[in-house]
């Protein structure tokens, strides 16, 4: 029942937007961003998204360069968590700017937009830091959306 109403936050049509979103962010990097939505948060959301990196092997990348967007829709809460690659690259606001995209559009009820959004931000910083080579692009993570 609970994976029944995260499965629902957004639209069939917005879960594929989202989709082609990170799609189309991930084809130029070899990072990858990940959006997992669950019902409620019963801890503290870094702890939960750190918990969810892992149990989601998001931590396994060849360049560490993963990151999620976690979304707790019914705790009206979320966090986003970038593993050690990323991490070091980017400045210490980073993180804050993207949770403040998520922030001010969730507000506006904009859950899309703010979604998209952030996607954006973290694939420009993939795409400067983790550009894609000159082979193939592996996919190492697949780009649907996890419910729990």
């Amino acid at each position: 029942m609970a994976k029944e109403k995260a499965n629902k936050f957004f639209s069939e049509n917005e879960q594929h937007k989202i989709v082609q979103a990170i799609r189309e962010w991930e084809k130029d990097t070899t990072g990858e961003i990940k959006l997992h939505i669950e019902n409620e948060c019963k801890v503290e959301p870094l702890l939960r998204a750190k918990e969810l990196f892992q149990k989601l092997k998001l931590h396994e990348t060849e360049n560490r360069n993963a990151v999620l967007i976690y979304l707790a829709v019914q705790s009206h809460t979320f966090a986003v968590w970038g593993d050690t690659g990323i991490n070091e690259k980017v400045d210490a606001d980073f993180w804050n700017t993207v949770a403040w995209i998520i922030e001010d559009h969730f507000k506006e009820n904009l859950f899309l937009v703010g979604t998209l959004e952030s996607i954006k931000l973290v694939g420009r910083k993939l795409i400067e830091f983790y550009p894609a080579g000159e082979g193939p692009n592996e996919n190492e993570i697949p780009n649907d959306i996890s419910f729990a």
